[in-house]
């Protein structure tokens, strides 16, 4: 990748006129975070608008165009198809985001879609910015949708080394790659002290956890779909390289981000795992618990309903004798045993035969 390739046929040359009239975008709805345009390695200018990025392109047929664009109107990205014949069905899938990380080749030109992330450590969230790249013989575009990843830090790195962003887009391509991997590691880091502190919370019987754990569970899924799909794609880019000529530091370039890419996909898949299993245990912990208390429930309703028998044989057997008290208290002169000698002592031992007789029968049953 040493020798640049020839200019497209498609691309005009400086005195040509457009074939087509780009729509003019109002300086206010512009989106352009940064176009740059570089020679052997350097800047050499950095047009305010993308008309005159296009111009100067032309200019300078050995140039390379690097256009950062954040969330670009519509007809910013007609004008840059217009300007460097990228594919209708590329444009829409920048236009609308929401895409799922992919890599596709249109002719000479790649379009690459990118999940970056980061960790919001305060909300436990892990926070995606979607990146679509097109990457041409000379220019490289990148249209972002969210706040990951800081292009200006890959930019800044390129620019330090003239020789490696000598080679060319791809070389740009790579470096942005291999930043997107590098901003997993922290997430990485983040959801793993995570997982330490929810199984702290799990043995600790903590009741919030279960929430936590389903919401970092899905966060793992979103995750898990930013990562796994980059691990193919990076052994397909890898799988052109005597096709296309690339570069030999840029093929041990390539290796080392899909060595990254590799890695962390197997340990958001061990997340993942690890959550669904914590999952489980915590739900058996939550049964234990609901278990023993339904148990120490049911003996306390056990030994409640002991002390009321006890209470209501008592009560039976001292009503017994109020009953008969109470009877021979009323005081009537008519009743036959109120002038009988023996009606005290018949009352009384009528008294104690009934209390006695409760009592065995309630002992029997065992309520005393």
């Amino acid at each position: 990748m040493s020798d640049r390739r020839p200019r497209p046929a498609w691309r005009r040359s400086p005195t040509e006129p457009p074939a087509t009239t780009a729509p003019e975008v109002p300086e206010e709805r512009r989106s352009v975070v940064q176009a740059s345009l570089y020679r052997d390695g350097r800047r050499v200018s950095s047009p305010s608008t993308l008309a005159e990025t296009f111009r100067q392109l032309r200019e300078h047929p050995d140039g390379m165009a690097w256009i950062g664009l954040q969330r670009p109107t519509e007809e910013e990205l007609h004008s840059l198809a217009a300007e460097f014949d990228l594919h209708e069905l590329a444009v829409e899938d920048a236009m609308e985001a929401h895409q799922r990380p992919k890599l596709e080749r249109y002719g000479e030109t790649l379009f690459v879609v990118l999940r970056a992330a980061r960790y919001l450590d305060a909300q436990e969230e892990v926070e995606f910015g979607e990146l679509h790249i097109f990457v041409g013989p000379d220019f490289l575009i990148t249209v972002r949708h969210g706040a990951a990843p800081d292009l200006s830090t890959v930019r800044r790195r390129m620019e330090k080394d003239p020789e490696l962003l000598a080679l060319g887009p791809e070389a740009v391509l790579y470096a942005i790659l291999d930043a997107v991997v590098d901003g997993y590691a922290p997430v990485v880091a983040g959801v793993q002290n995570d997982i330490d502190e929810i199984e702290t919370e799990v043995f600790g019987g903590d009741p919030a956890v279960s929430r936590r754990i389903y919401e970092l569970s899905r966060e793992m899924v979103e995750f898990q779909r930013a990562t796994r799909p980059l691990v193919g794609m990076l052994h397909g880019l890898m799988a052109g390289f005597a096709k296309y000529g690339t570069d030999e530091e840029l093929q041990r370039y390539l290796r080392d981000v899909a060595d990254h890419v590799t890695h962390t996909s197997e340990r958001v898949d061990g997340f993942r795992q690890a959550l669904t299993d914590i999952l489980t245990v915590n739900a058996t912990l939550v049964t234990q618990q609901q278990n023993a208390e339904m148990r120490a429930l049911a003996e306390a309703g056990f030994e409640q309903n002991e002390e009321i028998k006890k209470i209501s044989s008592w009560a039976a057997i001292l009503f017994a004798p109020t009953l008969v008290g109470t009877i021979y208290g009323m005081n009537f002169d008519n009743m036959p045993e109120l002038h009988w000698a023996g009606g005290y002592p018949f009352a009384v031992v009528l008294m104690a035969v009934v209390c006695v007789s409760l009592y065995v029968v309630f002992k029997k049953k065992d309520w005393l």
